[in-house]
């Protein structure tokens, strides 16, 4: 896996536009699996703060809806943009609706999984909102559990920045 970066990858925004992850070239990155009806869905909040905080510094999240754990985002993504945005404000980039674990598994968050496994090494994505951090340089630094708050990756996020 030498020399591949996230950089090498493309997504497609919630509006459905192709987009790549060279866009984010430079910048600090927090990639969260997100989901609008989960008892983390609060955490929405707290990646919101860290954006508005640190977004001038180099530092941007980035938000991937999944309706993989419990049917807890089955909304379409015109709603999941306006649940995120009403209910927390959030402006950070948010992206089309993805499967974090499985054979129809995005390949961006392969990628992830594989440079920054769980629990035991384990590779799978347990719940939504877990975070993966990546450097300037688009390498996988750290992988957080669900229950870890935007608030406490904080001082990890600022030593990249």
């Amino acid at each position: 896996m030498s020399g591949v970066s996230i950089y090498d990858f493309s997504v497609r925004d919630i509006k459905g536009n192709e987009a790549s992850m060279a866009d984010y070239k430079g910048k600090v990155l927090l990639i969260v699996n997100t989901a609008s009806k989960c008892g983390f869905t609060p955490q929405f909040e707290g990646l919101q703060a860290l954006h508005e905080e640190l977004g001038d510094r180099g530092f941007e999240v980035l938000g991937f809806p999944c309706n993989q754990f419990m049917n807890q985002d089955p909304a379409n993504e015109d709603a999941i943009s306006q649940f995120c945005s009403l209910n927390y404000g959030v402006s950070f980039p948010m992206f089309a609706k993805v499967d974090v674990n499985g054979d129809g598994a995005h390949p961006l968050f392969q990628f992830l999984k594989r440079e920054a496994r769980g629990l035991m090494g384990s590779e799978k994505v347990k719940w939504n909102f877990t975070k993966f951090l990546v450097n300037r340089d688009g390498q996988v630094i750290r992988r957080y559990a669900p229950t870890a708050k935007p608030a406490d990756i904080r001082a990890d996020i600022e030593k990249l920045l």
